[in-house]
């Protein structure tokens, strides 16, 4: 296991999607503010709050669960990003983006879950 949860992949591919996600979301409606653009950004942070606090509980079964959480945050993330390209707020290759990295994210986490449950 990473000495620090700062050297985990997953932990810097998450951040790199929440500095993504919020340059995507700094140009959404003003209207939107305190729903989507807020869901969006919470939904984001949840992902490399919950590996950090997983990998810090220094237990294999406690960071699985953190993990897991992560996966489903970023599963939210995603969803909400469907919507905000129905919704006109996110241009196609906008949403292609950031699908390609929660993607990437998505592979990076089931593999490290599936690296705790071998042991």
């Amino acid at each position: 296991m990473a000495m620090h949860y700062k050297d985990l992949i997953a932990w810097q591919k998450a951040m790199e999607l929440v500095n993504e996600l919020y340059d995507a979301t700094e140009v959404f409606p003003q209207r939107e503010i305190y729903s989507l653009t807020n869901q969006m950004r919470r939904a984001a942070v949840s992902i490399p709050s919950n590996i950090a606090e997983g990998q810090a509980r220094y237990s294999s079964r406690e960071f699985r669960h953190f993990l897991r959480n992560s996966r489903g945050s970023l599963a939210e993330l995603e969803t909400q990003v469907l919507i905000a390209q129905r919704r006109n707020y996110l241009s196609k290759p906008q949403a292609a983006q950031l699908a390609k990295r929660a993607d990437e994210l998505s592979r990076i986490l089931n593999g490290l879950i599936n690296s705790l449950e071998e042991k």
